[in-house]
């Protein structure tokens, strides 16, 4: 156990100290402030980086905690001190890792809200029932994590599932943990629907783009198509009696977009421009990808090989990542949100390619 003031070493700590005091000296200028909107970005940067000096404060004094204790084990036996320490030992480390993640999050929009799409494959109900089991997953895992989601597209399935669902999921990182799920995903299943009780496989792909912020992308109104029609599916007789729903079509790159979560036909409109800024800047971020540093990661077909992980539920159970490696046997805890273990081996791998 290293004792305090060596926790954070790895982390440029000196660094973030040199910035938030530039920062300081910056803001006690008068012309500071002149350019409110960019005068926020940088006390925005102030606060980020004096956040993370005061956890690694925290974790320091965790440390030292820890070493004082060990050093009191050592002069005598007490089971509820060993027990107390362990327990502390513990929570440090979950903490460590937790810091450690940050380290790869470096590109530009990993610190973003994202959306996130799932759309079914060929296959019908098969691969309709699917996303929405890839909906719940989702779901379990923006639970575990503390995120705020919220639905702004959902078209559900002719007999089950769901043909088509993107959600906002805001909250610390939510772009940089997301991106590891974009691609295919693949279930192998005794099928559900087959009265013959034969194996079926279903594919879903994942899409994931950052929330961007209103200067990155400029929509001109001749750019675009409004339309509003009434909505689909839950939402209440509300819902169904009047056209509050949005589809924008974006005339250049041929992009729809859909949104009809709200009520409010203000409120579709603006989250369905949220949606087509984030898409457009995907499209159009392929010409300054290098710049940008954003994880387009390889466009696929829905189909066999092409999957970024499987899921077999028989004739065995075996979650793998086929970009990793990593291989769960659990797989009712996967799909229940614990996929933790495929993000994080993912960031660590995309790193190292950096």
């Amino acid at each position: 156990m290293q004792k305090s003031g060596k926790c954070g070493g790895i982390f440029d700590l000196s660094k973030k100290q040199l910035r938030i005091a530039e920062l300081d000296n910056l803001s006690g200028n008068a012309d500071f402030w002149k350019d409110n909107e960019q005068a926020q970005k940088l006390m925005k940067e102030r606060d980020e980086n004096k956040k993370e000096l005061d956890n690694w404060k925290a974790l320091n004094s965790k440390a030292a905690d820890i070493a004082a204790g060990l050093e009191l084990i050592k002069l005598g036996e007490d089971p509820e001190l060993f027990k107390e320490i362990t327990e502390q030992l513990t929570q440090l480390k979950k903490d460590l890792r937790t810091e450690e993640l940050k380290l790869y999050f470096t590109d530009k929009y990993d610190t973003h809200n994202a959306f996130l799409s799932i759309h079914p494959g060929a296959g019908g109900t098969e691969s309709q029932d699917w996303a929405s089991m890839l909906l719940r997953m989702y779901s379990r895992w923006t639970e575990r994590k503390g995120f705020a989601v919220e639905m702004v597209d959902y078209q559900p399935g002719e007999e089950a599932g769901l043909k088509d669902v993107t959600l906002f999921v805001s909250g610390p990182n939510a772009y940089g943990f997301l991106k590891a799920e974009k691609g295919v995903h693949r279930l192998v299943r005794i099928s559900p629907f087959d009265s013959n009780k034969r194996r079926h496989t279903s594919f879903a792909s994942v899409d994931v783009m950052p929330e961007v912020d209103d200067v990155e992308v400029d929509i001109k109104d001749e750019e675009i198509r409004i339309d509003t029609y009434r909505a689909s599916g839950a939402g209440g007789q509300h819902v169904n009696r009047t056209e509050s729903a949005i589809r924008l079509t974006h005339y250049a790159s041929g992009i729809v977009v859909t949104c009809q979560s709200e009520r409010s036909q203000m409120k579709n409109k603006a989250m369905a421009y949220k949606v087509l800024k984030a898409r457009l800047y995907e499209f159009y971020g392929k010409k300054r990808k290098e710049e940008m540093k954003i994880v387009q990661g390889e466009k696929k077909d829905i189909e066999w090989g092409s999957q970024i992980r499987s899921y077999v539920f028989q004739p065995y159970r075996l979650v793998k990542d086929n970009r990793t490696g990593v291989e769960v046997t659990n797989t009712i805890s996967v799909m229940d949100g614990d996929i933790d273990v495929f993000i994080e081996e993912f960031l660590r791998t995309n790193a190292g390619k950096k």
